[in-house]
């Protein structure tokens, strides 16, 4: 698995960009390799598992420079050992210099 993660990186380091892209994925795994995926998946860079349940579900988020970056990461996800699906279910960028600014919700005056 560690090999796929650095094989990820070597390929996208040289691209610099100006967005940042955050996609949730929805993971549907083998119950039985529920926790060694977890330990997987949570290793790989720019990558957070948010929940699971013991049917085999996980919520997972990819955090990246562009949508290269987060098509190679789920094409990793759905190449490991005990997924069955790791399905796109949401995509969101900004420009990079937008990620840095302080929000406000307006009702906080």
């Amino acid at each position: 698995m560690a090999i796929a993660g650095h094989l990820i990186a070597a390929e996208l380091a040289a691209q610099p960009t100006d967005e940042w892209h955050i996609a949730g994925v929805v993971v549907h795994a083998q119950p039985a390799r529920l926790d060694d995926l977890r330990r997987t998946i949570e290793a790989m860079s720019g990558v957070e598992v948010h929940a699971a349940n013991d049917q085999g579900k996980l919520v997972v988020t990819i955090e990246g420079p562009s949508t290269r970056f987060v098509s190679a990461h789920i094409d990793a996800l759905q190449k490991l050992p005990g997924v069955l699906s790791a399905a796109l279910v949401y995509q969101h960028y900004e420009d990079a210099q937008s990620m840095d600014q302080e929000m406000s919700d307006g009702l906080l005056a």
